[in-house]
C-alpha cells in the first residue's frame, strides 16, 4: 500500500490531513488521487458513502489551485445544503496549510446576497447545488469560464432529484478542457449517459462490488405483522441500549408520527424531513452530530450530507422502493473501518423486495429474533449496571456534599442503596414490558408458502375430498368456483382476497379440489368477502363465490346464498342440487352448465349427462 507521499499530496497537505488522523490512503484515494492530479483526465467512480470519496478529490484540486488568480478554478456539484456544507468544512480543513485558498458553499435556503458578494471578492473552489448555482449563472454573477476541475459528487442522489436539466445546463457553461470526475452508488442507465455526454475516455474505478453495499455492515431483517411494526421497532431498540442510529421512513409524515411517538414514550429521538425548516434541520443535524440525539428518523433526502462514521446502527422501517436506496441507507453505518448493522422491520408484502435486495447486494439478510420481555429487560438493566461503573466521580468536586448524602442515607445499607438506583433507572422498562404480549410473528402454512399482502392464516388447508362440512367456532365456511385444474392454492386465495377487499382477513381451513374449493373467513368479514370475490374474474371468466350449506338442509332451514337469506323446501335438495358428493356446489342445473361452459367455451349441453355431478 502506498502512503500520500508516494501518491504525490503535497506537504501542506499532508500535514493538514495528518493532524486530521489520516494514516495511510483508503482504497479509492489511492486510486483516484494520482489521476486526478494529471490533466485532461476524466473518471467514473463507483463507491459507496464512507469510502473516503471526499479526500480522494479533494486534495488533489486543492493542490492545483493556483493560489494568486482568484477566480474559480475547480467546481463540486452535490444534491443537498448539507452535503455541500460538509464537503466545504472538509476542503477547509485539508487546506489548512494552504495560505489564501478560498473555498465557497453555494447552496439554496441561505442568503444569496451574500453568496454574490463571496464571489465578487473571489473564489477558488466553488461547492455547489445545482438549483442555487444556476440561478447565480442566471443572474451574471458567477462565470465558470475558468473551471479546470469538475466533481459530481453523488451523481445519482442529483439526478434521483430531479436536476437532470440544471446539470446539462451547468456542465454546457464549463471548458471542454477540464478534468471530471462523477462519483456515484451505482451504474445507472442515466449515469452511464451523463458520462458518455461528459467525460471523455473515462477510467472508471470500482471500490468493492458494482451496487454492493458495505462489507462490514451486518443485514438483519424482523419479520412482523403491519400492525406490530412499531412494537417490533420499540423492542429492538430497547434490544440495543447503546443504539446511536437513525431510523429511515418512507414518508415526511410517517417520520413526524415516529418520531413523535418514540419522544412522547422517553426516548431521546428528533425527526428529520423536508417540511422542517432550515433552522429547524440544522439544530436536529447539529444534536445528533454531537451526540446529543441517541436515534434520528429520517427520510432518505433529508439525511443526505449528514456525515457521522461511528452509527451502530441504521434501521429501515419498511423497506424502500429500490435496492440503490437501501444501500445509501445502510452504507451509512459500518464507515471508517468499523462495523454496523442495518435492520429492516419488514411485514409479509416486504419479502419480495427483501430477496430483490439480496440478490442485488449478494448478500444474505439474517432472519433476526424478535427480543423477549425478559432478554430486553436483562440488557437494560446491565446498562444501568454498566452505566454506573463507568461514572466519572470528581472527589474534589462532591466532597463538600457528601457528608450530608452520607447522613441522609445513613438508614440504608449497601444493598438497598444499589437497589435504589438501579430502580431508578430501570423501572420504566420492568413496568412497561411486565405484562406486555410478546409479538406474533407470522407463520408458514403446510405448503411452505407464507401469507402475503398482510393477510392472517389460521387452521389448516386439506386437498382431500372427504371434507369436515362444519366451520371452526367464529368462521363462516365459503364455496369458490376455483379449484387445483385452474392452478388455484393457498396463495392464489389469499392474493384474490386481498385485490378485492379492503379488510385485513383472517383465514381457516382451506379445502382444495380439482375444479372448486371451499375455505373459512373470520365471520365479521363474510360479507365484504363474497362481495368482493363475487365481482372478481379469473382470465376473463366469473367467479361463482357463495356462503356452504349444511350437508342435508332441514324443512324452513334459513341458508345464506350470496349474502342473501333463503328458505328451503323439504323436497328441494337432491344430488344435482348439493354438487359434487356432499360438498356444496351451485344448485341448479343451469349454474352447472354456466360454471363449465366458463371453463370449457366449447362445452354443449350433450356433454351434461357424462359431466354431471352424481
Amino acid at each position: 500500500m502506498k502512503n500520500f507521499e508516494e501518491l504525490g499530496v503535497s506537504p501542506e497537505i499532508r500535514r493538514a490531513i495528518e493532524e486530521m488522523g489520516y494514516v495511510s490512503p483508503m482504497p479509492v484515494q489511492e486510486e483516484v488521487i494520482p489521476y486526478l492530479l494529471g490533466e485532461n483526465n476524466d473518471v467514473v467512480a463507483l463507491a459507496q458513502t464512507g469510502t473516503g470519496k471526499t479526500a480522494a478529490f479533494g486534495l488533489p484540486i486543492i493542490q492545483k489551485i493556483r493560489i494568486e488568480d482568484r477566480t474559480p478554478q475547480s467546481l463540486v456539484l452535490c444534491p443537498t445544503r448539507e452535503l455541500c456544507l460538509q464537503i466545504a468544512g472538509d476542503l477547509n480543513d485539508y487546506s489548512k496549510y494552504v495560505e489564501g485558498l478560498k473555498v465557497l458553499p453555494v447552496y439554496g435556503g441561505s442568503s444569496i446576497d451574500s453568496q454574490i458578494r463571496s464571489l465578487k471578492k473571489g473564489v477558488h473552489i466553488i461547492v455547489a447545488t445545482p438549483g442555487r448555482l444556476l440561478d447565480l449563472m442566471e443572474r451574471k454573477t458567477v462565470s465558470l469560464a475558468t473551471i479546470r476541475n469538475v466533481i459530481m459528487d453523488e451523481a445519482d442522489e442529483m439526478l434521483n432529484m430531479g436536476f437532470t436539466e440544471s446539470i446539462n445546463a451547468i456542465l454546457a457553461d464549463v471548458p471542454e478542457e477540464r478534468n471530471t470526475l462523477l462519483f456515484s452508488a451505482t451504474m445507472s442507465p442515466e449515469i452511464s449517459r451523463i458520462a458518455k455526454n461528459y467525460l471523455h475516455n473515462a477510467k472508471e474505478i470500482t471500490i468493492g462490488r458494482k451496487n454492493e453495499s458495505v462489507s462490514s455492515v451486518k443485514h438483519i431483517a424482523y419479520l412482523v405483522h403491519a400492525k406490530d411494526k412499531y412494537a417490533a421497532l420499540k423492542r429492538i431498540v430497547d434490544y440495543y441500549p447503546q443504539i446511536y442510529g437513525i431510523i429511515f421512513c418512507r414518508t415526511r409524515k410517517e417520520t413526524q408520527e415516529i418520531a413523535d411517538k418514540l419522544m412522547q414514550e422517553g426516548y431521546n429521538a428528533d425527526s428529520l424531513h423536508g417540511e422542517l425548516s432550515q433552522a429547524q434541520r440544522d439544530a436536529v443535524m447539529q444534536k445528533f452530530r454531537i451526540r446529543n440525539l441517541q436515534i434520528l428518523v429520517a427520510t432518505d433526502v433529508a439525511a443526505r450530507g449528514l456525515d457521522v462514521d461511528d452509527l451502530t446502527h441504521i434501521i429501515n422501517y419498511g423497506l424502500p422502493d429500490d435496492t440503490e436506496s437501501y444501500t445509501h441507507r445502510s452504507g451509512r453505518t459500518g464507515r471508517a473501518g468499523k462495523t454496523g448493522t442495518s435492520i429492516a422491520i419488514i411485514n409479509l408484502r416486504e419479502k419480495g423486495k427483501m430477496r430483490e435486495i439480496e440478490r442485488v447486494i449478494s448478500k444474505k439478510f439474517a432472519q433476526g429474533e424478535m427480543p423477549t420481555n425478559k432478554q430486553i429487560c436483562e440488557k437494560q438493566l446491565l446498562k444501568v449496571i454498566d452505566d454506573i461503573e463507568k461514572v466519572k466521580v470528581n472527589e474534589e468536586e462532591i466532597a463538600d456534599y457528601m457528608p450530608s448524602i452520607y447522613r441522609k442515607l445513613e438508614w440504608l445499607d449497601k444493598e438497598d442503596i444499589i437497589k435504589r438506583m438501579v430502580s431508578l433507572e430501570f423501572n420504566r422498562f420492568l413496568e412497561y414490558y411486565r405484562d406486555r404480549e410478546e409479538i406474533e410473528i407470522p407463520k408458514e402454512n403446510r405448503s411452505g408458502e407464507r401469507n402475503t399482502m398482510g393477510y392472517e392464516r389460521h387452521g389448516r388447508s386439506s386437498s382431500n375430498d372427504k371434507i369436515d362440512r362444519k366451520a371452526e367456532a367464529g368462521f363462516t365456511r365459503i364455496f369458490i368456483s376455483l379449484g387445483k385444474a385452474d392452478n388455484f392454492y393457498p396463495a392464489q386465495l389469499i392474493d384474490l382476497i386481498n385485490k378485492h377487499t379492503q379488510h385485513r382477513v383472517r383465514l381457516g381451513r382451506i379445502d382444495l379440489m380439482r375444479s372448486f374449493s371451499f375455505f373459512e373467513v373470520e365471520e365479521k368479514h363474510t360479507q365484504a368477502v363474497l362481495k368482493g370475490l363475487s365481482e372478481a374474474k379469473l382470465n376473463g371468466r366469473k367467479i361463482t363465490v357463495e356462503v356452504a350449506g349444511e350437508e342435508k338442509p332441514a324443512k324452513g332451514m334459513m341458508m345464506k346464498k350470496g349474502g342473501k337469506k333463503e328458505t328451503y323446501k323439504k323436497d328441494k335438495p337432491n344430488r344435482e342440487e348439493r354438487g359434487y358428493g356432499n360438498a356444496r356446489g351451485p344448485k341448479k342445473k343451469e349454474d352447472w352448465m354456466q360454471f363449465f361452459k366458463d371453463k370449457e367455451p366449447d362445452f354443449t349441453e350433450e356433454g351434461w349427462a357424462k359431466r354431471k355431478p352424481k
